[in-house]
Order: C-alpha cells, then structure tokens, then sequence
C-alpha cells in the first residue's frame, strides 16, 4: 500500500490538531523550503529523523538501449535523503 501526501495531510491533521487545510499548506511550504534550500547546496539535517542533501554525479559514458550506441551522461546533482538513527531504529525493529 503507498502513503499518499493525502493521507500524510490527514495524519497530520490528526496528530497535530488542526484542519486538513492548514496541514496541507505546512506540507507544501515545508516540501518548498527543502527545494529552496537544496538549490543552494544547504544540507537540512532533521534530528532523529535523517539529513536531505545534494550529492554529485560524475559525468560518465552509457549506452543508448535502443541503438546500443555509446553517449556521453553529462555530470548532475541530484537531491538525496539519508535516514538518521532513530529513523532507522523503528524500520529494523
């Protein structure tokens, strides 16, 4: 079963004690702030929870699947999360 952002609203609606609206809206400012932060290469560490950051890739060679032909993959960053302690804590349980 996947967990929806609806149903992460409503969770934290619930947990919280506010409407489904105003969890929304601290949702999406929250999703928006880590964008704006990782754009600036900012690493957000959340306590307990995990650190999201910005990692690199190295420009390398790859293979078109269709024709097999060798093409050049440009160097990208792409955003990563790494879980903390006590997030990894209640997943091995």
């Amino acid at each position: 079963m996947n967990f929806t952002k609806q149903d992460l609203v409503k969770a934290l609606s619930e947990k919280a004690g506010i409407s489904q609206h105003q969890a929304h809206d601290v949702l999406d400012v929250f999703v928006e702030i880590v964008g704006d932060e990782l754009a600036k290469n900012e690493k957000i560490r959340l306590t307990g929870f995990g650190t999201f950051e910005v990692r690199s890739r190295a420009a390398r060679k790859g293979r078109n699947p269709r024709t097999g032909e060798e093409i050049e993959i440009p160097a990208t960053r792409i955003p990563a999360f790494r879980p903390g302690k006590e997030l990894k804590a209640k997943i091995v349980k």
